[in-house]
């Protein structure tokens, strides 16, 4: 399984309450998910690390991102997108609910509600499903970022987890969709100040979410249409 994580900062435009929580990084604590047997980009590289060569050796790509979703030129989002759209797994994590791939392979505006800290309780509500494999009946955070509905995105193929949080909001927020030949995951947790990632339990579920996106095949994009005759009745 060929991983390329993408997130806005490396560690030199990285803020400082960041690398208070994650020394090295958010990229870097994410890959260490896999055992460090991953590629990580940031937005503020050529093409921002995703270049035609990259995603076509990709077959499972993470995207974190939050502040910087406009530093992603629309070139690149497509190129993302027609690497969903022909087999590569697309893992969004976090306020990655507002960039232009995931935007462009949900087909709405992808807002919601949002408030500072909470503690939430994520219930695993699809526990057969493979992104649950190994996962308890619920997934305690201690203080993450709220998300809470409405969630503008259309009716997830799978509804894994709901997040519930004490202001009473609720969240889906782990979602699977199936677009073209790719796999796209939705991962609420990882607001940037919490340690969410170091959680063994959240750790699991992106592996899980990961193996299952990841590219079985990938096919070449179609070049155009190509017409077909009825062939004529037989007599």
């Amino acid at each position: 399984m060929n991983v390329t994580i993408f997130v806005e900062d490396d560690k030199a435009n990285t803020q400082p309450e960041v690398l208070k929580v994650y020394k090295e990084g958010i990229a870097a604590e994410l890959a260490t998910i896999f055992k460090g047997k991953a590629r990580t980009v940031s937005a503020f590289e050529p093409e921002c690390g995703l270049t035609k060569e990259v995603l076509g050796d990709t077959d499972v790509l993470l995207w974190w991102g939050h502040r910087f979703h406009g530093m992603v030129s629309d070139e690149v989002a497509k190129r993302v997108t027609d690497a969903v759209l022909t087999g590569m797994g697309l893992v969004v994590l976090h306020s990655g609910h507002y960039s232009k791939p995931f935007r462009a392979l949900m087909g709405t505006t992808c807002s919601l509600r949002w408030r500072d800290g909470d503690f939430e309780r994520l219930w695993i509500c699809s526990p057969s499903h493979p992104i649950a494999k190994g996962l308890p009946e619920y997934i305690e955070l201690k203080e993450e970022e709220m998300y809470g509905e409405y969630f503008d995105i259309p009716t997830p193929d799978d509804l894994v987890g709901i997040g519930w949080f004490r202001g009473g909001e609720v969240f889906r927020s782990v979602c699977a969709f199936r677009r073209g030949l790719g796999k796209v995951i939705y991962i609420q947790p990882g607001h940037e100040t919490n340690p969410t990632y170091k959680n063994k339990d959240i750790r699991k579920l992106i592996r899980n979410a990961a193996e299952w996106a990841a590219a079985d095949i990938r096919a070449a994009a179609p070049t155009g249409s190509r017409h077909c005759e009825v062939p004529p009745e037989s007599k």
